[in-house]
C-alpha cells in the first residue's frame, strides 16, 4: 500500500476530513499545527494511504522535531496531550510500517504515537512499545448542570466555590491581549513555584492568533488582582482544559474552583458535551485528585515509540526536572529566557 505525505497547513482536504471525524480533535487542527510551527520551527505532515487529489479516508499527523539537544525524531504531536491516528487499523497499521521503513533514512532518533484511545493496536504491534503512561480526565458536560455540580467533591471544591462567591471574585474570559498578560502573570508564579521555566508567550500569542475563538483565557480576580487563570481550547463537541495557573497567597479563597465551574456553565452553553482535562503523570497524584474532585473520571493514556524499548524512557518533562534546582535561583529574565532555548528541544 502507497503512503503519500500532504501539508496539513495547505492541503484543503485535511481541514475537510477532520471535520467528518469523530476522533478529530483541537490537537489536529491547522491552527494548532501552525502554532508550533510559527513557535517552535516544527515541521507538520500528514501521512495518508489517499492519493494526491483523491479524498482522505485516513491521516496520522506528525511533526518532525530537529533538536540537537534532544535528536531528530518524529512526534505525533509535540506539547499535544493526546492525537489519535485517524484511521482503521489495517491503514494504520500500513502508515506506520512505511514510516518504520523510512526512519533510518530520514534519521528519525524514533517515531512516538500518543493515542488517546484504541491502544490495541499499538499494543499488538511488537515494534512498538509503550514509553509513557498517563491517566486522561474527562468530564462528562451532557448532563444538565444541577447533576454536574453534584459530582463535584464536597470540601474540595463544592465548598470552594462558596466561599469564592462570598468573596466577590470577578469572572472575566476571552482572548484578548490583556487577558493574555493576567495569566502570563500568573503562569510566571505557578512556573517559580514548580521550580520550572514557563512556556514562550509567543506561544500563547500565536495560539490566539491561529485558533481564534477556539481559544478563551478566563480570569478569576480579587479586586483587580488576578488569582487563578485557566486557558481552554474549544473543537466540536469538546472543550480542552490546557493550562491553569495561580497565586498561591489566594489560594485559600477557592478562585481555581468557581474558575472550573464557570468554564463548565460556559462550555455547556455553547454546545460543548466533555471537559477534557488533559493528561497526568503517576508521578503527580495531587493534579490526578484535583481532576477526580473535579468529576473527572479517568482512563488510561499510554505514548508508544518505534524503536521500541525495553524499560520505560524518561520523558522530556521528567528530564527538566534535573534542573530544577537551577531554575528555581534564576531572576524572571533569565528563567523566561530558558523556556524560549528549551521547550523547542522538548516537544
Amino acid at each position: 500500500m502507497t503512503v503519500y505525505k500532504l501539508n496539513p497547513l495547505s492541503d484543503p482536504r485535511w481541514l475537510e476530513f477532520l471535520s467528518g471525524h469523530p476522533a478529530a480533535s483541537i490537537f489536529h487542527t491547522p491552527g494548532w499545527l501552525r502554532a508550533l510551527q510559527s513557535t517552535h520551527g516544527y515541521e507538520p505532515f500528514v501521512f495518508t494511504t489517499a492519493p494526491p487529489g483523491a479524498a482522505l479516508r485516513n491521516g496520522l499527523a506528525f511533526c518532525q522535531v530537529n533538536s540537537w539537544l534532544t535528536g531528530r525524531r518524529l512526534v505525533g504531536l509535540p506539547f499535544s496531550d493526546h492525537c489519535q491516528p485517524l484511521g482503521d487499523c489495517c491503514d494504520v497499521r500500513a502508515i506506520l510500517e512505511s514510516l518504520r521503513s523510512d526512519a533510518g533514512r530520514e534519521r528519525w532518533k524514533y517515531i512516538e504515537l500518543r493515542p488517546a484511545s484504541h491502544p490495541e493496536m499499538f499494543e499488538e504491534d511488537s515494534q512498538f512499545s509503550e514509553s509513557c503512561a498517563f491517566s486522561l480526565h474527562r468530564i462528562d458536560l451532557r448532563p444538565d448542570l444541577q447533576t454536574i455540580y453534584r459530582g463535584f467533591h464536597d470540601s474540595c471544591v463544592r465548598r470552594k466555590i462558596k466561599r469564592a462567591e462570598r468573596e466577590g471574585l470577578t469572572y472575566e474570559c476571552g482572548s484578548s491581549e490583556l487577558l493574555l498578560k493576567k495569566f502570563w502573570h500568573l503562569l510566571l508564579l505557578t512556573r517559580r513555584r514548580h521550580q520550572l521555566p514557563p512556556q514562550p508567550i509567543e506561544w500563547f500569542r500565536n495560539l490566539m492568533s491561529t485558533l481564534c475563538d477556539k481559544l478563551i483565557i478566563h480570569v478569576m480576580s480579587k479586586g483587580s488582582t488576578p488569582v487563578a487563570s485557566i486557558l481552554t481550547l474549544g473543537y466540536k463537541n469538546s472543550l480542552m482544559y490546557k493550562y491553569g495557573c495561580s497565586d498561591a497567597k489566594f489560594h485559600n479563597l477557592g478562585g481555581m474552583s468557581l474558575l472550573f465551574w464557570k468554564a463548565i456553565q460556559n462550555g455547556k452553553q455553547a454546545g460543548a458535551e466533555e471537559l477534557d482535562l488533559g493528561r497526568s503523570a503517576a508521578q503527580d497524584p495531587g493534579l490526578i485528585a484535583f481532576k477526580e474532585h473535579q468529576g473527572g473520571a479517568a482512563t488510561k493514556l499510554n505514548y508508544y515509540r518505534y524503536p521500541g524499548v525495553s524499560t520505560k524512557q524518561r520523558s522530556p518533562e521528567s528530564r527538566m526536572a534535573f534542573a530544577r534546582r537551577a531554575f528555581a535561583e534564576l531572576p524572571t529574565p533569565l528563567l523566561t529566557g530558558a523556556g524560549r532555548l528549551l521547550y523547542r528541544h522538548l516537544g
